[in-house]
């Protein structure tokens, strides 16, 4: 009886500590599998912001791309873009370069009196137009004069290359010079182009031409009608004008100073970047 007793006391005592670990083991096991539980939610909710996180990052790139773009191309924009000067003239970054290619190759003494952007505009352009007048093959000095005042181009063509002696009729060896300031014109059709006629102090009075005023403005508008009517000038550029005698060069006590103020002087206000892009392609 004993022995029964005995074996039923041990079976039970392993019976209560296996039944205590069983019920430890799945209270260690519940914890395990909310803590997996818990990292999976962590996990995928990790793995949301992630995917949230790449998308404002792809997006930044995105963007980040695109404003390259748009910075190249508001870069090449604002280079051809006009920036006002002091005095109302324009110039644009394009036309700043083309300006520094060709005042290397102004006469350094020219150059060093150039103290302003302007300046420096100034002694471009009239560099420019004298080489396209240069290319003419006219050599005297005496007969074309560039000059520049305030970016306005003003042109001085002597008597002798246009009309003969009390003549208003356009000599034919002045249409190669004439072209060349018609293709100038026409490079830009907002230009304004005035053609003014300068006479010497002696009087003239025949049936065709009343006195200097007449001749003046009889040159003057033959030039006009020549550069209209030959070389497609718009005619809405043009202005005619008559100076007669009263603005001289110089005195009109001798022959040389006469044939000075005999002249017809053409007005031009050049669109810089324009006139830069037909000079670079000459």
């Amino acid at each position: 009886m004993k022995k029964i007793l005995i074996v039923l006391l041990v079976a039970f005592t392993f019976s209560c500590v296996s039944k205590k670990k069983y019920v430890a083991l799945e209270h260690e096991n519940g914890e395990i599998k909310n803590e997996l539980t818990k990292t999976r939610v962590a996990k995928e909710d990790l793995e949301t912001k992630f995917a949230k996180i790449q998308s404002r990052v792809d997006d930044y790139n995105s963007k980040i791309a695109s404003l390259s773009k748009d910075v190249g191309a508001l870069t090449e924009e604002n280079n051809s873009k006009f920036k006002a000067l002091d005095n109302g003239a324009v110039i644009s970054n394009n036309a700043k370069e083309k300006m520094r290619a060709t005042l290397a190759n102004v006469d350094a003494d020219k150059l060093s009196n150039a103290k302003t952007l302007k300046d420096s505009m100034n002694l471009a352009v009239a560099y420019n137009l004298k080489k396209v007048i240069n290319s003419e093959t006219v050599n005297n000095d005496e007969d074309i004069d560039v000059n520049i005042n305030e970016t306005v181009v003003m042109i001085s063509i002597s008597d002798k290359m246009l009309f003969n002696s009390g003549s208003y009729v356009v000599n034919s060896k002045a249409d190669r010079i004439l072209k060349k300031l018609a293709d100038v014109i026409n490079s830009e059709p907002s230009l304004d182009v005035m053609v003014e006629g300068h006479t010497d102090s002696r009087g003239i009075n025949t049936d065709k031409v009343a006195d200097n005023w007449d001749l003046s403005v009889l040159r003057a508008t033959s030039v006009v009608r020549k550069l209209q009517h030959k070389f497609d000038v718009s005619p809405e550029q043009l202005i005619a004008a008559g100076r007669s005698s009263y603005q001289p060069l110089t005195n009109n006590k001798t022959w040389e100073n006469r044939a000075r103020n005999r002249r017809t002087r053409i007005v031009i206000l050049p669109n810089i970047d324009k006139f830069f892009a037909l000079m670079a392609s000459n």
